[in-house]
């Protein structure tokens, strides 16, 4: 099934179950206020939402035309938001862009980092900040919700606790990433608000594309009405969602409502550099992508970061060309 939270007032939004089409949308009142809520007691929940869910895509419900733009991410806020870094192509750039040698635990042992989660930007709201001179960047990912997760949970176990997937923005600030990271504590100012689609499916919704926990459809971004990427979500991802789950897992608990990221969406294009749309190729899910392939073959990077007034814009399609989660599309204006 599908499911979206409406802007309401309340910070948690109201829950709404959409139809496959994402032509409709009807509340879920009287089952569950709000997608926390549902998450909390899903072994119940979920059986009576489905059932409405059925309804609504036979057209036995008075339902409302679907608004994206009415939607706040799928959970306004969470407890726990951690984004790993599963395509390791990804992180083999970033290392040889600065002549870095990769470990090779990083082909073995996910990289996580534990992000805000008060505060998510909704779909089609603004990306504010306070400037544009701290390299301002895009992040198209995957991630999934998970239920309760025990901890040294099973890889199986960890599988069969994810409840629901959706698309991310994950927003950066590059510019202010060196001097965080070289303090030895990671992320923090580097890392603003992100924002999720305005849908998110139950994994069996996903039908053949949602095979050993991955997502197998590719994910298409377009920066200032130009497609930027189209790389394929389930292919050259190290680490698959159990795995990203059951790491997140490994010395505590994870609470109903966890959402785990995949990291940036790369593609190796089996080229040395990979290939930009323009080249035929699959394209990138991020800025710095390009800039680290630039510095490896020009000595330096061309390509800017986002200023503001950009767009960006982050879907998937099905094998039919209809659009699975809705789309994230947002533009970056300035606080003051």
């Amino acid at each position: 099934m599908k499911l979206a939270s409406y802007k309401n007032g309340q910070r948690d939004g109201e829950l709404m179950i959409v139809s496959r089409d994402l032509a409709t949308a009807y509340s879920a009142a009287g089952i569950a206020d709000t997608m926390q809520q549902a998450l909390d007691n899903w072994q119940h929940l979920a059986p009576q939402l489905e059932q409405r869910y059925v309804q609504l895509n036979q057209g036995e419900l008075e339902a409302s035309a679907f608004d994206e733009s009415r939607c706040c991410s799928p959970l306004p806020r969470a407890y726990q938001w951690a984004d790993g870094s599963a395509y390791v192509n990804h992180v083999e750039l970033v290392r040889r862009a600065r002549d870095a040698e990769m470990p090779e635990s990083f082909w073995t042992d996910p990289l996580m980092y534990q992000g805000g989660s008060d505060d998510f930007i909704g779909p089609r709201d603004d990306i504010i900040l306070p400037s544009d001179e701290w390299g301002i960047d895009f992040e198209g990912e995957v991630a999934v919700i998970t239920d309760d997760v025990p901890m040294q949970c099973s890889l199986q176990q960890a599988a069969e606790r994810i409840r629901l997937v959706m698309l991310v923005n994950d927003v950066s600030l590059r510019g202010l990433i060196p001097g965080e990271l070289s303090k030895g504590f990671g992320f923090f100012q580097s890392k603003p608000a992100s924002s999720f689609s305005p849908v998110a499916v139950t994994p069996d919704e996903l039908e053949g594309a949602w095979q050993d926990t991955k997502v197998h459809l590719p994910l298409r971004t377009t920066y200032n009405g130009t497609l930027f990427g189209k790389p394929d979500a389930g292919s050259d991802m190290t680490f698959n969602f159990a795995q990203l789950v059951a790491h997140a897992a490994k010395s505590r608990n994870l609470g109903a409502g966890c959402i785990i990221g995949s990291g940036t969406v790369s593609n190796k294009q089996g080229t040395a550099h990979g290939s930009s749309i323009v080249e035929g190729g699959l394209g990138y899910s991020c800025i710095a992508e390009v800039r680290m392939i630039e510095t490896i073959r020009d000595g330096k990077p061309s390509t800017p970061f986002m200023q503001f007034g950009d767009l960006i814009r982050i879907e998937m399609l099905d094998g039919a060309g209809n659009s699975v989660f809705g789309a994230i599309e947002q533009q970056v204006k300035p606080l003051y």
